[in-house]
């Protein structure tokens, strides 16, 4: 496991390394009971004033679906999440939220992949003016390229994880299969920039 860890961060380092960051990036740890601990690293991109959080800790082992009788310790889809956003300021609690994603495989069984919907049930992080008004996630396929492992090991995804509020939240279950690309849809119309840690809520029509 710590093996893989550090080829993980080795690769988020050459990645970021080419987008220009160079500088090392800061580490939060979180600890879940009965968990491995789970690392937040966050890269400054200071020219584009982006800040990026990438879970370090959940491709450690395969995502299992819990209703298997024997797990595969090899085998099975490995990931990170990663969250962007334009500089947030003094806000607390990103990396706590960032560390119960990428724990929840391990802890509750849910297996993370591109339009999954997970809804952390409070807000995501807080700032002096008060409470983020997003409480979920929605995930997708980041730019960060998938790191190969050694046979049998699947690769490791890098998936995005875009901050919803509960209203958008419910309309991605509301429309099913669809939910995911009818709410990037609606983003995409109403001109909305997820990055932007303040941007207003939307909904699909």
């Amino acid at each position: 496991m710590t093996e893989i860890l550090d080829r993980v961060r080795a690769h988020l380092r050459g990645h970021f390394a080419e987008a220009g960051i160079a500088a090392e990036p800061d580490s939060a740890s979180v600890t879940f009971l009965g968990a491995e601990p789970i690392k937040v690293l966050r890269f400054r991109c200071g020219t584009a004033g982006l800040v990026h959080y990438v879970s370090l800790g959940c491709s450690g082992d395969p995502m299992i679906d819990p209703t298997q009788t024997l797990a595969d310790r090899l085998r099975g889809p490995r990931a990170e999440v990663v969250l962007s956003l334009r500089d947030p300021g003094l806000a607390t609690g990103i990396a706590r939220s960032m560390a119960i994603l990428a724990a929840t495989p391990a802890v509750d069984g849910v297996i993370l992949a591109a339009d999954a919907l997970i809804d952390l049930g409070s807000p995501l992080w807080a700032r002096r003016s008060g409470h983020a008004p997003f409480t979920a996630m929605l995930l997708g396929r980041s730019d960060i390229p998938d790191l190969p492992l050694e046979p049998p090991c699947d690769p490791v995804n890098f998936l995005s994880a875009t901050p919803i509020t509960a209203t958008e939240a419910a309309w991605v279950r509301a429309l099913g299969a669809r939910g995911a690309s009818a709410m990037r849809q609606a983003w995409h119309d109403d001109g909305v920039d997820v990055l932007d840690p303040n941007r207003p809520a939307a909904q699909p029509d």
